[in-house]
């Protein structure tokens, strides 16, 4: 069964835990699909996995509309959820409405995703009233990198506690159909998961958010030089991969591949006929 936005708001209600992982092209969407995950983020954090950026800032729409019209294509379950990068939306509410709709005409994404709170509710209004689901993004988040000082955890003094949870507040009002919570401390998400009848995913929240999700490279160690704090490691792909490149390797060298069972065969009369 297709999941939506509802079968996201149901799962909040029955109590039931779901989660997210990113995808960015066709074959690893295919597989998070069959394996049941229910969401699947097209992250502007393709701009520093796979586009090798040293942050999501230099991210396109174009980037975007690429890789989530390729994740849609393999997703035939997951509801797919489209980052909206830098500079989409924060300059007017116009252009907000504009490249959301691109997300869902050209990328084919069934939800968009956008950062910041109570500034941008307007946006999260806008975007809602023409019938484009909105998932909003709290804590830290990426694309105010500068702003912040780096990456650090947020909502962790009164006032910026305070401020985090009128955030979510304002973005529910808005229309959001969901919040992800990032690098915020995990007792603040869960009073800001009980306090919201929508949906919240966390990502450096603690478990008592409504829903979970990673980045694939990092839970499955792709990047070893490369491991966040709330980040779990589900098994060493990374390692896997690069000992089969190096077999690949070692077995062309020496002969071994492609041996007979990988070639195809033709009489000989016909090569004799060549010479």
């Amino acid at each position: 069964m297709k999941n939506t936005v509802v079968t996201m708001q149901q799962a909040k209600e029955r109590g039931e835990k779901f989660t997210m992982l990113t995808a960015y092209d066709y074959s690893m969407a295919k597989l998070i699909d069959e394996a049941g995950i229910e969401t699947i983020l097209v992250g502007d954090s393709l701009g520093m996995v796979m586009l090798g950026y040293e942050d999501t800032l230099s991210v396109t729409m174009e980037d975007m509309v690429h890789h989530t019209r390729a994740v849609a294509r393999g997703a035939g379950n997951a509801l797919v959820v489209a980052d909206m990068p830098f500079m989409s939306y924060q300059a007017s509410v116009y252009d907000a409405v504009c490249n959301a709709g691109r997300l869902m005409k050209e990328g084919r994404a069934q939800a968009v995703k956008l950062e910041g709170g109570r500034k941008f509710a307007g946006h999260i209004r806008a975007i809602t009233d023409a019938s484009i689901p909105v998932v909003a993004h709290l804590g830290l988040t990426p694309q105010s990198l500068n702003a912040f000082g780096g990456f650090k955890v947020q909502g962790k003094s009164e006032e910026a506690a305070r401020g985090l949870l009128e955030d979510a507040v304002a973005v529910e009002e808005a229309g959001a159909v969901a919040v992800v919570l990032e690098c915020v401390p995990a007792k603040l998400a869960e009073l800001i998961t009980q306090k919201l009848h929508i949906p919240t995913i966390g990502i450096g929240a603690g478990a008592g958010c409504d829903g979970q999700v990673l980045v694939y490279q990092d839970m499955l160690a792709m990047f070893g030089d490369f491991k966040p704090k709330f980040v779990r490691q589900f098994a060493q792909v990374g390692e896997m991969m690069k000992e089969a490149f190096a077999k690949y390797m070692e077995d062309v060298k020496s002969g071994a591949f492609p041996a007979l069972e990988h070639t195809f065969k033709i009489d000989d009369d016909v090569i004799e006929k060549l010479y």
